[in-house]
C-alpha cells in the first residue's frame, strides 16, 4: 500500500487486518450455513405436509404476514434479513410528526457518536509507534491460504444468488467509501473479494502449498501500484497448459528488486520455489511443481540469483549470534524462524538434489559455498543433515572432483563440524573416514595428489574436539588391528590381502598424518598439555610395524618403504624413537640386493604409487637401483632425526658396522652384485654418520653433567640447528636433489600427455576425413551411374 496513507489506515493494516479478514470470512460462512439449514427445514416440513390450511378455507398468507408486521417488526424477516441488520431491535413505529423527528434525532446522534469515536480512535494511534513496516510481508500474507471447500451435493439445491448479491453490494461500497483499503485487499487477500458461494471451507481444509497440483484460478488484474510495472504482473498471469507458470526475466529482476533493497520474504519464497523446479528440472521423478523454467539463460539468473541474495535476506530477517567458543546460533523460537521452517526444509532438500546433478566446477563451488551459509538455518534439521554429509562428503572423496570443488566440500563440513553437537561430529568424522577408504582405492599418478588432499585435510578435524576424535580413532585403529590379527592366525592362500591393499596402507599413514599434526611437540608445549590423542601413538606403530613384516619379500618392497615412510613421520613430530633400522637392514639382507642383477629395458618403477612389484621387475638391475636409492635416502632421513641426540655416536655405531659388513660382502668380484650405484650411495651414507657421530662426541666433551640429568640431556645442542650438522647438511642436499629430479620428470609426464592427447586427436581427423572421402566417393558413383543410364 502507498505510504501517502493515513496513519490510522497503516495502523490499522498492521495490527488489526488481518483479524478483520478472518472475522469476515467466518461472518460469511455463518451466514451461508444459516441460509442452508433455514432452505432445508422449509423442504423437509413441505415434504411432511406440516403446512396445511383448515377445510373449507383458502390459504391467505398476505394477511398473516400483515397482521403480524404491525404487531412486530421481526416477523416479515427472514433469517438472512435479520443478521444483515446488524442484531439491532427495531421499535414500534409512531404516529406522525413524532415519528418523524424521532427519527432525525436518532440518525443525528448516531452520526454523532459515530465522528467522536472515530476521532478518539485517530487520537489513540498518533501514540503509538508506526515507524516499522518491512516485516509485514510475513504477517500479511507470507503463506497464503487458498481456501477450496468441497461441494454438498444436497444443498445445491437451493438459490443463494440474493446473497450474493448483496455482499458484492457490500464489496461496491466498500470500493467507494475508503478505495485505498479495498485495494489493499485486492492485493493482499484478493479471494475475499472473489467470493464464491458455490464453495464452502471448514478450519481443516486444505491449504495451497508450493505443490498444489491442482491449477490455480486466474485471480482478477489489479491496477498497478506505484512502484509496480503493469508488465510484469502480466508476466506472473501466463500459464502454460499443464498448470505451472514460465519464469521470465522480468520475474526474476521484481524478485531481485526486492529481496535487495526490501529484504522482502515474499519475493525470496517465491525464489526459493522457483528454484526447487530449477533443481529438479531434470529429474526422473514427475514431480508436480509451482514455475516452470524452459529458457537456459533464464535458469542460471535464477541459480545466481538464489545463491546471493537468499542468504542476505536470512542474515536481515534472523541474524546470527557467535559465541565465545566459535558457535553460530539463530533464534530458533523466535515466529519467524518458525514460518520458515518447512521452506527451509524444502530448499535444503533442493539444494541437495542440484549437488549430485552438477558437473560444472564453478557452480559446485557456489553453491557448496551457499550451503555453508545455510548451516546456522538448518541445524535443527536431523534426518537432512545426515543426507547432507553423505552427499557433500561424497563430493569430497569423489578422485573426478576438481582440487578447488573438494576444498569447498571440506570447508562446509569443518564448518558444520564446529557448530553442530557431539552427535553430528562424531557423524562427519565417520563419513569423513569412510570417504577416504573410498577414495583411496585406486591410487596412481594422477589421483596420488587428491589422496593426500584427503589424508592431510581430514586430519585436521579430528584436532578439533580431541575427545570424539579420541573414541572414533580407538574404534577405527582397533578394527585395522583385527585384520591384521585375522592375516595372521589365518593360513589361507589370500589372507595377506586384507591387509596387502592400498586402503589398509592409506589408513595406517592416514592415523600417522593425524598423531603427527596433533601430538606435535611443539603444539603441546603452547598448550601446556598433552594432546589426548597422544595415547593412539602405540597401537598404531604396533600395527604398522606389524603389517610392514607380515609378508618380507622383495615384492612388497615399496609397501614397506610406505609404512616406513609413516612411522618416519610419528617419529619425527612426536620426538617418539621408533626402531626403524632392522626394517631396512632386513631389506639389504635378502638375495635380491645382494646376488648380481639380470640386465633389463623396463622404465624405473614409481615406488611412490606402487605397493607391489610385478615378476617382471624383480632380479632386475632397474629395480635393484630404485630399492638401493630407497634404503640409503631412509637410512640417512631416520638418523638425521637424531642427529643433534648426545648418544647419536652409541645409536649409529652399529648400523655402520652391520652395513659395512654388507658391503664387503658384495663388493666381492664373484659372489657380489657388482651394481656399484648402489654400494656406492651406501658407503656415502656410512661416511656422513661416522662423521656427524664424531662431531657430536667433541662437542659431548665439553659438557659437564652426568647422564642422569636428564634436563642437560635434553638442552645438549639445542641452540644449533640441525642442518648445520655433517648429516643435516647431507641431507637438506639430497632432498634438494629429489625435487629437481620430480620436477623434470612430471614436467616429462605433462609432455608425453599431452602428445598423446594430439595423437589421440589427429587420429580422430584422419578418421573423420576418411569418413567423409568414402560418403564423397559413394555419391560420385551415385551420379556417374545416373549419367551413364
Amino acid at each position: 500500500m502507498a505510504k501517502t496513507s493515513k496513519k490510522s489506515t497503516r495502523k490499522f493494516e498492521k495490527n488489526h487486518l488481518k483479524d478483520t479478514i478472518e472475522r469476515r470470512k467466518d461472518v460469511a460462512k455463518i451466514k451461508q450455513r444459516n441460509q442452508i439449514k433455514t432452505k432445508k427445514k422449509a423442504r423437509n416440513a413441505k415434504e411432511r405436509g406440516e403446512i396445511e390450511p383448515k377445510d373449507g378455507e383458502l390459504p391467505n398468507p398476505n394477511a398473516s404476514k400483515e397482521e403480524s408486521s404491525q404487531e412486530n417488526p421481526l416477523a416479515q424477516m427472514d433469517v438472512d434479513e435479520f443478521f444483515q441488520g446488524g442484531f439491532e431491535v427495531p421499535e414500534k413505529p409512531v404516529n406522525g410528526a413524532k415519528a418523524s423527528k424521532h427519527h432525525g434525532d436518532l440518525k443525528r446522534s448516531s452520526k454523532r457518536k459515530r465522528i467522536e469515536e472515530e476521532e478518539e480512535e485517530e487520537e489513540q494511534e498518533e501514540f503509538n509507534d508506526s515507524d516499522q513496516e518491512q516485516d509485514d510481508d510475513l504477517s500479511s500474507g507470507f503463506s497464503e491460504k487458498a481456501e477450496t471447500p468441497p461441494s454438498n451435493s444436497s444443498d445445491d439445491e437451493g438459490d443463494p444468488e440474493l446473497d450474493i448479491g448483496k455482499h458484492m453490494d457490500e464489496l461496491d461500497a466498500l470500493a467507494q467509501k475508503d478505495p485505498e483499503f479495498y485495494k489493499f485487499l485486492q492485493e493482499n487477500d484478493a479471494e475475499l473479494l472473489d467470493f464464491d458461494d458455490s464453495k464452502l471451507v471448514g478450519k481443516g481444509d486444505l491449504t495451497d502449498s508450493e505443490e498444489d497440483p491442482s491449477p490455480k484460478k486466474k485471480r482478477k488484474k489489479s491496477k498497478p501500484t506505484k512502484g509496480e510495472n503493469q508488465d510484469e504482473n502480466e508476466d506472473e498471469q501466463i500459464l502454460e497448459k499443464s498448470g505451472e507458470m514460465e519464469v521470465t526475466f522480468a520475474m526474476l529482476q521484481k524478485w531481485k528488486k526486492a529481496m535487495s533493497k526490501e529484504h522482502s520474504l515474499r519475493a525470496m519464497r517465491q525464489v526459493v520455489i522457483a528454484f526447487r523446479a530449477a533443481a529438479y528440472v531434470n529429474a526422473d521423478e514427475v514431480r508436480e511443481l509451482k514455475y516452470s523454467i524452459g529458457n537456459p539463460d533464464v535458469y542460471h539468473q535464477l541459480l545466481v540469483l538464489t545463491l546471493e541474495c537468499v542468504p542476505s535476506v536470512l542474515h536481515h530477517h534472523l541474524p546470527l549470534k557467535e559465541s565465545s567458543n566459535g558457535k553460530i546460533r539463530v533464534q530458533s523460537d523466535s515466529k519467524k524462524f518458525r514460518t520458515l521452517v518447512p521452506l527451509l526444509k524444502s530448499h535444503l532438500s533442493a539444494v541437495l538434489h542440484l549437488l549430485t546433478s552438477l558437473s560444472d566446477a564453478s557452480t559446485s563451488n557456489k553453491t557448496l559455498k551457499y550451503l555453508t551459509e545455510l548451516l546456522p538455518y538448518v541445524l535443527s534439521f536431523k534426518k537432512a543433515l545426515k543426507n547432507l554429509i553423505k552427499i557433500v562428503s561424497s563430493i569430497w572423496s569423489n578422485p573426478p572432483s576438481k582440487e578447488a570443488t573438494r576444498i569447498t566440500a571440506f570447508l562446509a563440513l569443518r564448518q558444520l563440524f564446529v557448530i553442530g553437537d557431539a552427535g553430528m561430529r562424531e557423524l562427519i568424522l565417520k563419513h569423513f573416514y569412510q570417504g577416504l577408504l573410498l577414495g583411496s582405492r585406486s591410487t596412481t599418478i594422477h589421483t596420488v595428489e587428491g589422496i593426500n588432499l584427503m589424508k592431510n585435510s581430514a586430519s585436521e578435524l579430528w584436532g578439533l574436539d580431541e575427545k570424539i576424535g579420541y573414541t572414533t580413532g580407538f574404534s577405527f585403529i582397533r578394527q585395522l588391528a583385527i585384520h591384521l590379527r585375522g592375516c595372521i592366525t589365518n593360513n589361507a592362500k589370500d589372507s595377506y590381502k586384507k591387509v596387502y591393499n592400498w586402503q589398509y596402507v592409506h589408513s595406517l599413514d592416514f592415523w600417522s598424518r593425524v598423531l603427527s599434526s596433533q601430538c606435535e611437540t611443539l603444539k603441546e608445549a603452547k598448550s601446556g598439555k598433552e594432546s589426548a590423542l597422544r595415547p593412539l601413538i602405540y597401537p598404531t606403530v604396533q600395527i604398522t610395524l606389524g603389517a610392514l613384516r607380515l609378508i618380507p619379500t622383495a615384492q612388497y618392497f615399496p609397501l614397506r618403504f610406505h609404512l616406513f615412510r609413516a612411522l618416519l613421520r610419528i617419529s619425527r613430530s612426536t620426538g617418539t624413537y621408533i626402531p626403524l633400522v632392522p626394517s631396512l637392514l632386513e631389506v639389504l639382507s635378502l638375495a635380491e640386493m645382494r646376488k648380481p642383477p639380470k640386465p633389463s629395458t623396463l622404465k624405473p618403477l614409481d615406488f611412490a604409487t606402487s605397493i607391489r612389484v610385478p615378476k617382471s621387475y624383480l632380479r632386475t638391475r632397474v629395480y635393484q637401483d630404485g630399492v638401493g636409492e630407497q634404503v640409503s635416502e631412509l637410512l640417512s632421513e631416520f638418523f638425521v632425526l637424531w642427529t643433534k641426540s648426545i648418544a647419536f655416536p652409541e645409536l649409529a655405531l652399529p648400523v655402520t658396522v652391520m652395513v659395512k659388513r654388507w658391503l664387503k660382502e658384495v663388493s666381492h668380484k664373484s659372489t657380489g652384485n657388482r651394481n656399484a650405484k648402489v654400494n656406492s650411495a651406501l658407503v656415502l651414507v656410512i661416511q656422513k654418520l661416522e662423521a656427524n657421530g664424531k662431531w657430536v662426541e667433541e662437542r659431548r666433551a665439553k659438557v659437564d653433567f652426568a647422564p642422569n640429568n636428564r634436563a642437560g640431556v635434553d638442552g645438549f645442542l639445542k641452540d644449533v640447528e640441525w642442518e648445520k650438522s655433517p648429516l643435516g647438511a647431507f641431507v637438506v642436499g639430497q632432498r634438494l636433489n629429489r625435487r629437481e629430479k620430480e620436477k623434470v620428470l612430471a614436467e616429462s609426464r605433462r609432455v608425453d600427455e599431452l602428445q598423446r592427447g594430439k595423437g589421440a586427436a589427429e587420429s580422430e581427423e584422419d578418421e573423420g576425413e576418411e569418413e567423409e572421402g568414402e560418403e564423397e566417393d559413394d555419391e560420385e558413383v551415385t551420379v556417374f551411374g545416373e549419367d551413364t543410364d
